[in-house]
């Protein structure tokens, strides 16, 4: 099978992994010629994957046309607040059957989409031929060949097989779920907790901080995601609890870094300079904040982080801010 992955960081150099030692044949696009070129010739992507030697059945190319010619799986590992831009233009080079398939965990800015949602529109496609693959993926562990699960999401079943069988190997077993609300959801609201839970441990707080963080965290995904017509077995699921703990535990994760840079005393700027990748929370908390609003849902972990983000509130009264919040029942 032929695929095509959009976006050559991280995450989409080791989903490629991914679907070349399930057997497809992949071409990798990428903005860096240099990378690109890298890709094809040496079989490594040392720029965002270093150390990880690629299988030969991954070509990279800057040519969005000739990495999407024919191809029945289009992936798109792109910043999901650019994935709008980026997409519209190659549209035109889809072809007639082919599915997209979100690796992208936000909310789209200004309009509060989902990134399934802004796909299909960018690339002109129903949303039966829109896939979206979430859960405990961080790429690093991944690219070693450490087993893991995930969650491929479609409201169409076939979409979903397709997609699972394309991502099905010795060390990645995928799972299918209808509930492409509440995947999406999850993957987006848990960059935010992760972001969270970091700048608690940056301030020196313990297990007992992180730990009701994260809980208190499944909870506002939950509530947001059933307003919104999600299932609530996802939330308990790998799309839900198992990416929430693997991004609010791993050292590796983006959003909890620059969490703890931020709880250290550094300026957004600073700590955006100091994690050296695409942290998603720090736009997508707005848009998730944005989202909970529309519907009426309460978010008070979501809220702290956008103040202390955007808004200039002292990371030192966080901690104050939420818990003298009124004591009411546990539970959504």
């Amino acid at each position: 099978m032929i695929t095509a992955v959009l976006g050559a960081g991280a995450w989409g150099t080791t989903f490629s992994q991914i679907l070349a030692d399930s057997g497809c044949l992949v071409r990798l696009w990428g903005r860096d010629e240099a990378v690109a070129e890298q890709i094809t010739t040496m079989h490594r992507n040392d720029k965002y994957l270093p150390g990880i030697r690629l299988a030969n059945g991954i070509t990279g190319t800057t040519n969005a046309r000739e990495a999407l010619a024919g191809a029945q799986i289009v992936v798109v590992a792109i910043p999901s607040q650019s994935a709008r831009t980026v997409l519209e233009p190659f549209a035109p080079y889809l072809a007639d059957d082919a599915v997209a398939v979100s690796l992208m965990k936000g909310v789209e800015l200004g309009t509060d989409k989902r990134m399934s949602v802004v796909i299909a529109e960018a690339l002109g496609l129903p949303m039966e031929r829109i896939a979206v693959v979430s859960g405990p993926n961080l790429a690093g562990e991944i690219a070693a060949h450490q087993p893991t699960a995930t969650v491929v999401s479609s409201i169409d079943e076939r979409t979903a097989s397709l997609v699972a069988e394309a991502c099905s190997c010795d060390y990645f077993r995928p799972y299918t779920n209808p509930d492409v609300v509440g995947v999406e959801l999850c993957g987006a609201v848990k960059n935010v907790i992760a972001l969270a839970v970091g700048i608690a441990q940056g301030q020196g707080m313990g297990y007992n901080t992180t730990a009701t963080v994260i809980t208190r965290g499944l909870v506002e995904i939950t509530r947001l995601g059933l307003a919104l017509g999600a299932h609530a077995e996802t939330f308990a699921g790998l799309a839900g609890m198992g990416d929430l703990v693997a991004t609010c535990a791993s050292p590796s994760s983006r959003n909890h870094t620059l969490g703890r840079h931020i709880g250290q005393g550094k300026t957004l700027d600073q700590a955006i300079a100091a994690t050296r990748g695409t942290a998603e929370a720090v736009k997508s908390s707005r848009s998730v904040l944005a989202l909970a609003q529309s519907v009426g849902v309460e978010m008070p972990i979501t809220e702290a982080v956008v103040s202390v983000l955007h808004e200039g509130q002292p990371v030192t009264e966080m901690a104050h801010r939420l818990l003298s919040r009124p004591r009411k029942t546990e539970g959504l």
